[in-house]
């Protein structure tokens, strides 16, 4: 087993090809059955678990729970069932919940954490079999935060917690889910307000933490298909000076665009062009929104069509043998064992003769 003492780094453990393999899935709600849908298509083709061919993987908000459940060893086709199965419980489709959006969260009581316990049970983040980044937004110290297994000496702590707490911090949507309080009351919300793109980051954590040398590294990044912004420019050029009635449903959206597209040029940069594989058709002609349950089945076919197409690409890149077994700096510790108690006879007044004939000695 391979150790790892505080203050030193990882070097060892280069994946088979000479390379280090990255994955990254985007935030987008249930628009997340299409890299779910994509990954079972690799998956089905490979005829073993995607996740042993990765030796980092980053999900921001619905991209985190995939990246979770991957490491966890669920396969992706039971990630994908996962979200067919229960997206309506998730986003119930009712009137109420429509209008409660306006002044609590929209789906403040619908089954998510529920759905995220019945996935993970009391599973942690440690357990994961790959490396594994998570973004959130801490609200009370107001600073980003990065979930991270055990993947170097300084990582101490974040490898203890709830797989479902560290789940439901990354997916906590502003206007769609509650803000999530973590066990000791820290409030959470969604990575996706920073990173819904979580290229950039893995890019990063792989040079600068990792210390992979940058021309050995390999990025396969799915997004939850894009939607051009609509700011209808072209009818509003002539007046530049624009206030809340234009920009208030279209801010969001043009914040998460930017940085998706900071993270892709990040991605390049670092990595060269060659190194980098993006998949995030544009699909602005569907209108699909981060709740639209109704969309479900052409998001899996599309995932589907573009994991076939691409697969003979990707193989040779990415498939060729499986990453190095992940083995963290720091480990979980392990149950107590339980030792078998030896059977204890006790010592008893002396019976009559009578009584010692009319009934065995009891052992205890």
């Amino acid at each position: 087993m391979q150790v790892i003492a505080v203050g030193e780094t990882v070097h060892s453990g280069l994946s088979a090809g000479g390379t280090w393999r990255i994955l990254t899935i985007d935030g987008g709600g249930i628009k997340g059955v299409f890299p779910a849908a994509f990954l079972a298509e690799l998956e089905e083709r490979l005829g073993e678990p995607i996740v042993d061919y990765f030796d980092l993987i980053a999900g921001t908000s619905t991209g985190g729970i995939i990246a979770l459940a991957l490491g966890l060893g669920l396969t992706a086709k039971e990630i994908l069932q996962l979200y067919e199965n229960n997206a309506h419980r998730i986003f119930p489709q009712s009137r109420s919940f429509a209008f409660q959006g306006i002044f609590r969260a929209k789906y403040a009581k619908a089954a998510l954490p529920t759905v995220l316990r019945e996935a993970f049970g009391q599973r942690l983040l440690g357990e994961s079999r790959a490396r594994l980044l998570i973004p959130s937004l801490n609200l009370s110290s107001e600073r980003v935060h990065i979930y991270k297994t055990s993947h170097h000496p300084g990582l101490v702590k974040d490898y203890t917690l709830s797989a479902v707490d560290v789940a439901l911090a990354t997916v906590a949507a502003p206007t769609y889910f509650p803000v999530h309080l973590s066990p000791e009351g820290v409030p959470f919300v969604d990575g996706s307000v920073w990173a819904r793109n979580p290229m950039g980051l893995a890019v990063i954590e792989a040079i600068g933490v990792l210390e992979w040398p940058r021309e050995s590294i390999r990025l396969l990044s799915l997004g939850c298909t894009a939607t051009r912004m609509d700011v209808s420019w072209s009818s509003w050029k002539k007046h530049t000076s624009l206030g809340a009635a234009f920009w208030a449903a279209r801010l969001a959206d043009v914040f998460m665009t930017a940085q998706s597209s900071s993270a892709v040029v990040t991605a390049h940069v670092l990595l060269g062009p060659n190194s980098v594989f993006r998949f995030d058709p544009d699909m602005s002609q569907h209108n699909f929104t981060l709740d639209g349950v109704r969309h479900m089945p052409l998001l899996r076919q599309l995932g589907e069509k573009e994991a076939s197409d691409a697969f003979g690409a990707l193989a040779p890149v990415f498939f060729q043998g499986k990453a190095a077994a992940f083995v963290p700096c720091h480990h979980l510790p392990s149950p107590p064992a339980t030792t078998p108690q030896p059977t204890v006879v006790t010592a008893r007044a002396a019976p009559s003769r009578l009584a010692d004939m009319a009934s065995p000695r009891r052992v205890r």
